[in-house]
């Protein structure tokens, strides 16, 4: 079936069209459009023109479309999560994740849209300033350029066009490649709220192609990207003065401290954040450092426990373990892990590919740093352990990354705890976690090469206004 753009609250044809197929059967899902400068220019054009009309709506009338969403969503869920299974190979238990976190996403940004407040500033503190009533609103930026990844079509989406709207901005979405049908989903639900026309746009296609004039033209105020470091960091540099807030890659590490009982919860919670859709998650967890007392044991749990998970058909309940976005992806995982192999790791379980299309869930054991499947962001079914003697050593180990999203350290010593809270340089540490924990409220980013700005609806909401200042002389 041919798909088309959404612009201005219609659907629009393309020109051009190129087949979308299931990863883990290869069966064509849809033809879907390929936008060209022109499709791109009506759906910006489509936006700056809706600005007016967003600016009329009272933080209220933000809210109830938002709920109006979150309605949609709720009557749609069980066919939403199956077509996340089909064009994402995400397996089905996982998709109905998805989607019930898309929901309370969408239901955050309802909240804070009525949550946008300002401050009063007390200008009598200087001298000089006697006499004057001043403080501060927030007002949106206009036109927002989102990019979306192929990981979470849904909730990802969620969090820039949730906190868009919530703001009184007006959107041009450019999703992944790979899972467009969910951002078309989406497109049909907002047409049936609420929503002025032209608030909300669609464009499908090549971000190689369109991503450089979204980000450059001159009426888009804000881009919100997620994806990888090389790509975010190339349109920050051609943004200019736009404001801009990447979430990019991670190698994400945890810390099981000394003394620690490696309980099944500890241990599947392991299992869960290495491979949890695949491991391709922007915080899966990439790389495990154990206390050398406990190394061994841990080992033998994590393998029994790995070689437990279910390898099928995204849309079986029962998986765990599904086919990777793409045969490339299946084929790169698999050079680094042989790789690593070459260079002295030991294999303890997995490093096979099933069928061209699956890699099964891969531990890797004494890995050199520098080897890819530990510095780099993996994105697939692999994880990394190594020991440590030191408790800085493993502090050391985790902060030599170009990476800084999220960190997890598992210990019983409130000291050791706080002590890693200050000295892992990340975006956010969790304590007796893993770091692929995340709920849809808290902040959300990293630092070094692992993003710029904050996501979290609140912060996000930051990151699309801007602040005035307002100061009445008496």
């Amino acid at each position: 079936m041919k798909k088309q753009f959404y612009i201005d609250g219609s659907w629009v044809e393309g020109e051009k069209h190129e087949n979308l197929v299931a990863p883990h059967s290869g069966e064509v899902l849809a033809e879907i459009p390929i936008a060209t400068i022109e499709n791109l220019e009506e759906a910006i054009k489509a936006a700056n023109n809706a600005k007016t009309q967003m600016e009329k709506l009272s933080s209220y009338e933000r809210s109830v479309i938002l709920e109006q969403l979150v309605e949609q969503f709720k009557e749609n869920r069980s066919k939403l999560a199956e077509l996340l299974a089909l064009e994402a190979s995400k397996p089905l238990k996982a998709a109905l994740g998805e989607i019930d976190r898309t929901i309370a996403t969408y239901k955050i940004a309802a909240e804070e849209a009525k949550r946008i407040y300002g401050e009063t500033i007390p200008l009598d503190a200087v001298a000089g300033g006697e006499g004057r009533v001043t403080y501060t609103v927030r007002e949106p930026v206009g036109v927002i350029g989102a990019i979306t990844p192929f990981n979470f079509p849904f909730n990802l989406v969620a969090h820039k066009v949730g906190p868009a709207i919530a703001a009184g901005n007006t959107v041009v979405l450019k999703p992944a490649s790979q899972t467009p049908l969910s951002a078309i989903a989406l497109a049909e639900m907002i047409d049936k709220t609420n929503l002025p026309k032209g608030a909300f746009n669609l464009i499908t296609g090549k971000g190689s192609e369109i991503g450089d004039a979204l980000v450059k033209h001159p009426d888009v105020k804000a881009i919100t990207f997620t994806g990888s470091p090389e790509v975010g960091i190339s349109l920050k540099n051609k943004a200019g003065l736009k404001k801009v807030t990447l979430e990019l890659g991670s190698n994400s590490a945890l810390i099981i401290d000394e003394e620690v009982q490696l309980t099944d919860e500890l241990i599947n919670r392991c299992v869960w954040g290495a491979f949890i859709y695949n491991g391709q998650v922007c915080i899966s967890l990439q790389r495990i450092f154990v206390h050398h007392t406990l190394y061994n044991e841990f080992i033998l749990k994590m393998k029994n426990a790995t070689e437990l998970l279910n390898i099928g058909s995204p849309l079986d309940l029962q998986t765990d373990i599904s086919a990777l976005i793409s045969k490339k992806d299946v084929a790169r995982i698999d050079e680094w892990v042989k790789q690593s192999l070459k260079d002295g790791a030991d294999l303890v379980t997995g490093g096979d590919i099933i069928e061209e299309r699956l890699y099964k869930p891969t531990i890797l054991s004494n890995v050199k740093n520098s080897s890819d499947v530990s510095c780099k962001e993996i994105f697939g079914p692999v994880v990394v352990i190594n020991s440590y003697e030191q408790f800085d050593e493993a502090i050391n180990e985790v902060n030599n990354s170009r990476f800084g999203l999220q960190a997890g350290v598992y210990t019983n010593n409130l000291q050791r705890a706080l002590y890693a809270t200050k000295k892992l340089h990340v975006g956010g540490v969790l304590v007796n976690d893993v770091p692929t924990f995340r709920v849809d409220l808290m902040p959300y980013g990293g630092v070094k090469e692992s993003g710029y700005g904050r996501e979290g609806i609140k912060y996000a909401i930051q990151e699309m206004t801007e602040l005035k200042l307002v100061s009445i002389k008496l």
